[in-house]
């Protein structure tokens, strides 16, 4: 019931974990791609009979609901290559019947159709049911068998010397404020105990996670090039003129503080007058920068290939982009601890300081954000990707609605996971509105509430004059 309500509340919106269905379909080999794709995702998932492709209610008759729940057993049972055990519910929300379909995450991944090859495998993406491809077939057997993509091996058989000559071994104990060994063998000892490396016969291998991580550069290892940090800066607004593209060497903890400063270097600035000295300032503030692209190196999807975390820096915003959906709801990035698909990685990181802890780090981007007076950044869930647009300073005059809503959304999230309260006079602080122009503020307000974003903390309160808001999710 949480999930069907999250599909439809506040922006209707099917998920990857819920599937709407008005009827059932009588092509079967569909319903059957739909069931292998909720066996790999993650938890599961659900398929909702009674809702229709715009998300209003189809309310089915019990005849068709038993006839649902018994075609799909039998094809959760016959036509996959692994038997799928479903469940099922039938549910009253806003006033009608719907039949509830779980089709649980199954352990042997991937699921895929019978009498095909197991290439014939489907998963759930942007709320739509498309076929894996190759590799991440060849991901998911990896993972079934135990093996993320940080354990995997990214190349075989080194001796002391060449493992040493590929990791840059001097920044991992730079950045975790550790003693460097004495002995080659102390520091490949050391390495091995995070992870990074794993003992073979009487070489080495050296580990996705410590070639991602501490690489001298990446380009030597075949697999992992293409996972390189790219930062591309054109002259105008649009991707027509590129100025520059920078392509990123060094593993991420490694390279972190440069790829931040090359960033930083590439960003237009302000000029600011500070006792009586004039001194230029970055538009953007840097804890944010650090905290966004620290987050989409931790949460890409480590299995799309060709592709890795872009930075694109336009006259009027900066975009950052990682392969992968969001594994959280965009509109509670800022509450919601985020689940990462490579938690190795985020732990190593996050013990060196690279990124904040767990569920903070957007927290503290957005207040940042909200110190300097710019316009809140826009969380976008793509097909195949996660993209975090932060925008130039911009007047309150030239905000569209939407640009309103969303810093006043952003806004009351922030003071709630803060324990502050949020009314007309914090508004006005946030979009630096003067005391005289409080009916502006009351404007960008009720626009959050009828968006169904924000919602007042004492709901049959008339008086608006001392009246508060939290978040829709509150």
């Amino acid at each position: 019931m949480q999930v069907l309500a999250k599909s439809l509340y506040p922006v209707r919106v099917e998920l990857n974990e819920l599937d709407w269905k008005s009827g059932l379909s009588d092509k079967s080999e569909r319903l059957a791609q739909h069931i292998s794709a909720l066996a790999n995702y993650p938890g599961g998932g659900y398929l909702a009979y009674g809702i229709d492709n715009s998300g209003n209610s189809a309310p089915l008759t019990k005849d068709e609901m038993d006839i649902t729940i018994q075609k799909l057993g039998n094809i959760a049972r016959n036509n996959l290559a692994q038997p799928v055990g479903i469940e099922h519910a039938i549910v009253e929300f806003q006033n009608n019947p719907v039949l509830f379909i779980y089709i649980p995450e199954h352990t042997d991944k991937p699921v895929y159709l019978r009498g095909s090859d197991i290439f014939e495998s489907y998963k759930r993406s942007a709320g739509q049911t498309v076929k894996l491809t190759k590799h991440e077939v060849k991901q998911l057997i990896a993972i079934s068998t135990g093996f993320n993509f940080e354990e995997q091996v990214a190349v075989r058989n080194l001796d002391n010397d060449e493992v040493l000559k590929l990791i840059d071994y001097d920044s991992y104990f730079n950045l975790q404020d550790k003693r460097l060994p004495e002995t080659k063998l102390g520091i490949l000892q050391t390495l091995a105990s995070d992870d990074l490396i794993i003992k073979s016969g009487s070489n080495w291998d050296i580990l996705n996670l410590g070639a991602l991580l501490y690489a001298r550069d990446l380009k030597q290892f075949k697999d992992l090039k293409r996972k390189s940090v790219r930062v591309i800066s054109y002259k105008e607004g649009s991707r027509i003129n590129a100025l520059k593209e920078q392509e990123g060497g060094k593993g991420y903890a490694s390279g972190f503080e440069g790829l931040i400063k090359y960033i930083m270097d590439q960003l237009p600035t302000n000029e600011v007058i500070e006792n009586a000295l004039r001194k230029q300032v970055k538009v953007y503030p840097e804890k944010a920068i650090r905290e966004f692209v620290a987050n989409a190196l931790i949460h890409q999807d480590l299995s799309v290939t060709g592709s890795g975390v872009m930075i694109e820096v336009f006259s009027d915003r900066i975009e950052i982009t990682n392969p992968g959906v969001p594994l959280v709801d965009t509109n509670r990035f800022i509450d919601t601890a985020p689940k990462s698909r490579n938690e190795t990685l985020a732990s190593l990181m996050r013990r060196m300081n690279i990124c904040e802890e767990r569920g903070s780090g957007i927290d503290r981007a957005i207040e940042a954000i909200e110190i300097f007076q710019l316009p809140a950044p826009k969380f976008i869930r793509g097909d195949d990707y996660t993209r975090i647009i932060m925008y130039a300073p911009m007047p309150l005059t030239r905000m569209n609605v939407d640009d309103r809503i969303r810093a006043c959304y952003q806004h009351t999230c922030l003071h709630y996971v803060s324990n502050q309260i949020v009314n007309n006079q914090s508004v006005r602080k946030r979009f630096n509105i003067s005391k005289n122009n409080v009916s502006f503020a009351s404007k960008i307000i009720s626009e959050t509430v009828d968006s169904g974003l924000i919602k007042p903390t004492i709901p049959d309160k008339t008086s608006k004059k001392y009246a508060s808001y939290i978040p829709f999710w509150a």
